[in-house]
């Protein structure tokens, strides 16, 4: 993973609060989080349902669409609930350091 991949990660963040904070009748964002966070943690929930499921196949371009899928639903559930991809990062790095 290159430093644009980590770049992008945090422009989509950023797009997606932009959504929320300016939501527009044609965005797929705006509209997932005007159906309410039950819809959106389903999304999450069916996204890595669908995720797994990919990954007992050989089709690694399902599985990446369907990770793809994941990591924004995710993306959206955390920017609901006012937190960020950074907070989770640091929690796994609190994570990773406790288990040495």
């Amino acid at each position: 993973m290159s430093n644009s991949d980590l770049t992008f990660l945090v422009t989509l963040e950023a797009v997606i609060r932009d959504r929320l904070d300016n939501p527009r009748s044609k965005s797929y964002t705006a509209n997932l989080v005007a159906s309410g966070r039950q819809r959106i943690a389903q999304k999450v929930g069916e996204e890595g349902v669908e995720l797994a499921l990919a990954s007992v196949g050989d089709n690694r371009e399902e599985i990446i669409d369907e990770a793809a899928d994941l990591v924004y639903h995710l993306l959206v559930l955390l920017q609901t609930q006012d937190l960020d991809l950074g907070q989770v990062v640091e929690r796994l790095r609190e994570r990773h350091s406790d288990s040495r």
